[in-house]
C-alpha cells in the first residue's frame, strides 16, 4: 500500500531553538521525510535561529549530522539530502533581546505574502518575548502561524499569562499549541474506530464499559533534562497535556464533523466534566513517586536524586491517579492514568475494559470468562488489539480461551510509520488546527490539575520511592485495586 501525499503551499518555516535537541531529533528529520515524500514544494525555506553565531554552511553541516543520526540510511537518498539541505539557512537571533531581528526580517522580506510558520522550540519563558518581537520587528505577517511546545505555563495563572502574551500578536486561529501525541497514527485511529464503525460507538458508554486505563511508561530517566524536569515533574510534563488529551479523545461525544472547532468543542466539554479534586480526593485518588537506583536493560542505573544532585527534591517522576467524568455517558466509569520514568517497559497504550457478561451459559470446566477489552497501542509497535473469548480448538468438550484480534499497522499497511511531527508540521502549513489544543482547553486542563499540585504542596508526604525497572510504587497498585480493578501490564492476556 502506498501512502497518499498531498502537497502543501510554498512556505517559510522559522525554528527558534534550532540548535537544540527537539530540532535535531524531531523537527529536521520530520521535515526531511516530508521533503523525501515530495510533499514540500520547490522554494519552501527552513530558517534556523538561536543565540549561537553559525554560518549557513555550519548549520547545514549540523543538520546533515542529525539526518545521519536519526534517519535510516535507506531512507535518505543522497540527492534528496542535498536538495533538503539547500533549503536551510540560519540567522542568529537574541530571542529576548534586540540583536538579529532585523536580519531575520530581511531573510524573509522577498516573500512578504508567503505562509510563515514560527516554531518555538524553546523554553516557555521565551514564548512571550519571541511573539512580542515578531510583532514589533514586523517579522509576523498576516499569513503567519506560531507553534508552541508544551508546557504552556506551570499553573492556570502562568498559562493565562503566556497565552495573553501570544494572543497580543497572534489571533487564536493562528496559534498552534502542539501535542505530538495527537499526531500519532494510533491516536487518530481511535476516532476512526469510534466514529467509523457501527460496532463500537453504541457500546461506548457506562452501560458497557467498566473502566479505562491510560498508561505512558518510559524506561529512561531524566537524562539531559534534569534541570527542566525538576521544575516540572510528571504531572505537568505528561498528565496536564498528553494524557488528558488522550482521555478527551476516548471520552468525548461524537463531533458534528472533524472540523477543528467541532472536535475541540467536544474535548473541552470532557475537561469541564472532570470531577474536581479536593484535599481529600487528592490524598485518596493520586499517587506520586520518585525512582530510586535499580536496573534497566542497559544495566544498573542511579536514582533520580543522584542524577539530579539534589537530595531534597520532592519532584515526582511517577504519577497514578483516578479521574471521574460527571456526565451521562461516563457516570460511574473510572479512568485510571499512570505515567512514569524508569519503569519496567516503554509502552504507551489505552485500554478500554468492557463489562463482564451478565450471565455465563458455560460449565466451570470451560475455564474463566475474561471480559472483552480494546487495547490501542501508541508505542512501540503501534496497533490495535480486541481481546475476545473463543473456543480453544480441539475435541474434549468446551474450553474457552482469551485471545486478541491483533492489527499491527506496520504489518497491515507495509509503509513506514510517519513520525507525529511530520503530520503536525504539515497541518500547520495547511492551517488545520484539529490536532492542536485551543486556549480554553489548556486553561480547563490547568483548572483540573492545579488542585492536585496544591494538595501535594500542602502535604508533608514525600513522593513514594520505587525501584528503577519496576512498575512504580506499590501505592499505585493499591489505588486501582481499591476500585476492584488491576493494571494491565504489557497486555499479557
Amino acid at each position: 500500500m502506498v501512502a497518499r501525499v498531498i502537497a502543501v503551499e510554498p512556505f517559510d518555516l522559522v525554528v527558534f531553538g534550532a540548535t537544540g535537541d527537539l530540532a535535531a531529533r524531531k523537527l529536521i528529520p520530520a521535515l526531511f521525510h516530508r521533503d523525501e515524500a515530495g510533499q514540500i514544494p520547490p522554494g519552501a525555506r527552513i530558517v534556523g535561529t538561536s543565540r549561537r553565531q553559525i554560518s549557513n554552511d555550519g548549520f547545514r553541516d549540523m543538520a546533515r549530522g542529525w539526518l545521519e543520526n536519526f534517519v535510516k540510511s535507506e531512507e535518505r537518498p543522497a540527492d534528496v539530502v542535498e536538495r533538503f539541505l539547500a533549503r536551510l539557512s540560519y540567522v542568529a537571533v537574541q530571542a529576548d533581546g534586540e540583536a538579529g531581528w532585523p536580519d531575520l526580517e530581511a531573510a524573509l522580506a522577498d516573500q512578504p505574502k508567503r505562509i510563515r510558520v514560527f516554531y518555538l522550540a524553546t523554553g516557555p519563558d521565551l514564548f512571550g518575548p519571541i511573539c512580542t518581537a515578531l510583532g514589533r520587528f514586523g517579522v509576523a505577517n498576516g499569513n503567519s502561524r506560531v507553534v508552541v511546545e508544551k508546557p504552556i505555563g506551570k499553573s492556570l495563572e502562568s498559562a493565562t499569562h503566556v497565552n495573553d502574551q501570544i494572543g497580543a500578536v497572534f489571533p487564536e486561529d493562528r496559534v498552534y499549541r502542539i501535542d505530538h501525541y495527537l499526531g500519532k497514527e494510533t491516536v487518530q485511529n481511535l476516532m476512526a474506530l469510534r466514529f467509523g464503525n457501527a460496532l463500537f460507538e453504541p457500546l461506548w458508554n457506562a452501560a458497557h464499559i467498566d473502566h479505562v486505563q491510560i498508561t505512558v511508561a518510559e524506561t529512561l530517566g531524566v537524562e539531559g533534562r534534569a534541570g527542566y524536569y525538576d521544575t516540572a515533574g510528571a504531572l505537568r510534563d505528561m498528565v496536564q497535556n498528553h494524557m488528558l488529551q488522550l482521555l478527551c479523545l476516548v471520552a468525548m461525544e461524537p463531533p458534528t464533523s472533524l472540523a477543528a472547532d467541532a472536535v475541540r468543542d467536544e474535548k473541552l466539554k470532557v475537561l469541564k466534566s472532570l470531577v474536581p479534586f479536593t484535599a481529600q480526593t487528592v490524598q485518596d485518588n493520586t499517587v506520586r513517586g520518585q525512582y530510586r537506583a535499580g536496573a534497566s536493560a542497559g544495566g544498573p542505573v542511579a536514582g533520580y536524586l543522584e542524577e539530579l544532585g539534589n537530595p531534597a527534591s520532592r519532584t515526582e517522576t511517577f504519577v497514578a491517579l483516578r479521574a471521574d467524568i460527571a456526565n451521562w455517558r461516563w457516570a460511574g466509569v473510572p479512568f485510571f492514568l499512570r505515567t512514569g520514568k524508569r519503569l519496567s517497559s516503554r509502552v504507551s497504550e489505552i485500554v478500554v475494559a468492557f463489562r463482564p457478561i451478565p450471565h455465563s451459559v458455560f460449565d466451570k470446566s470451560a475455564g474463566p470468562l475474561d471480559a472483552n477489552r480494546l487495547v490501542i497501542r501508541l508505542q512501540p509497535d503501534e496497533g490495535v488489539k480486541l481481546w475476545l473469548m473463543i473456543k480453544d480448538p480441539g475435541p474434549g468438550g468446551m474450553r474457552l480461551a482469551h485471545v486478541p484480534l491483533d492489527m499491527s499497522f506496520a504489518r497491515m499497511f507495509n509503509v513506514r510509520n510517519p513520525d507525529a511531527y511530520e503530520r503536525l508540521l504539515m497541518d500547520v502549513v495547511r492551517g488545520n488546527q484539529t490536532l492542536f489544543m485551543r486556549r480554553d482547553e489548556v486553561e480547563a486542563a490547568w483548572t483540573w490539575i492545579d488542585p492536585i499540585l496544591d494538595g501535594w504542596s500542602n502535604s508533608s508526604d514525600a513522593p513514594k520511592g520505587y525501584t528503577s525497572g519496576t512498575w512504580g510504587p506499590t501505592a499505585a497498585i493499591a489505588l486501582i485495586e481499591r476500585a476492584g480493578r488491576t493494571w494491565y501490564e504489557d497486555d499479557a492476556g
